[in-house]
């Protein structure tokens, strides 16, 4: 596992750009899809309350794998929440570039100072 502070050369940073961008197409591709062939399909149909709770559980696992000092359990977790997430963000039809755009206005910010805007 490549360490947090490890720099990234550019095609490694597209390829995981891709990676979340291919993952948008395919979660936005089974929204409407059959409930009984799809795990997605399966849960949109289940309501956003639902899709919400199931995010959550898996942000909670991602804390408790994180607690554990268990990385490649981390990792996992990270993952599963990271689709979830994808998953309420196609139900609410926000596209994952806005999510990017909002990181990338942050860029450079201090976070308190960041969060303190918010409060304004």
């Amino acid at each position: 596992m490549m360490p947090v502070d490890a720099a990234r050369t550019p095609a490694q940073t597209a390829d995981m750009a891709h990676t979340l961008t291919r993952l948008e197409k395919v979660v936005r591709s089974r929204l409407d899809g059959n409930p009984n062939k799809s795990y997605v399909a399966k849960l949109v149909h289940r309501g956003r309350g639902k899709i919400a709770q199931k995010f959550g559980e898996e942000a909670v696992e991602t804390i408790v794998a994180a607690l554990s000092e268990d990385d490649k359990a981390l990792a996992a977790e990270a993952a599963d929440a990271l689709f979830h997430l994808m998953i309420l963000l196609a139900e609410r039809d926000v596209p994952f570039a806005e999510v990017m755009s909002e990181l990338e206005r942050r860029e450079g910010l201090s976070g308190l100072t960041e969060k303190a805007s918010r409060k304004s």
